[in-house]
């Protein structure tokens, strides 16, 4: 997912629930769903960021040589912008963009 592009809000915004989980019918299992796939999406922010900043890290033990770098600093400013990944699954959830399934569910089936 391109986190640059998301349509999410960066600001909370009230949502009608019981709307929200018509299409697994319980409120429950539509919020661990989303929180689900919020963790997904910080890890993958997480490991973004880190690779990124990985560029400007000083393996020196001398604290004297520790100085401001404007462009981590623009990098660290930019990620702290974008919308957070509890919003942005809840954008997905809304446009249909998560694919989830329940094992308990589909074991009661058979």
């Amino acid at each position: 997912m391109d986190y640059r592009k998301s349509t999410a809000s960066a600001n909370t915004e009230t949502r009608d629930i019981m709307q929200m989980a018509e299409p697994v019918g319980n409120v429950y299992e539509m919020v661990m769903i989303i929180s689900k796939r919020a963790n997904q999406i910080a890890m993958e922010m997480k490991q973004e960021l880190d690779s990124k900043l990985q560029e400007f890290a000083s393996y020196n033990d001398n604290l004297e040589e520790i100085f401001e770098n404007h462009e981590q600093i623009e990098i660290s400013r930019f990620y702290e912008k974008l919308p957070k990944p509890t919003l942005l699954a809840i954008e997905e959830w809304i446009n249909g963009e998560i694919y989830y399934r329940n094992p308990a569910k589909e074991k009661e089936l058979f």
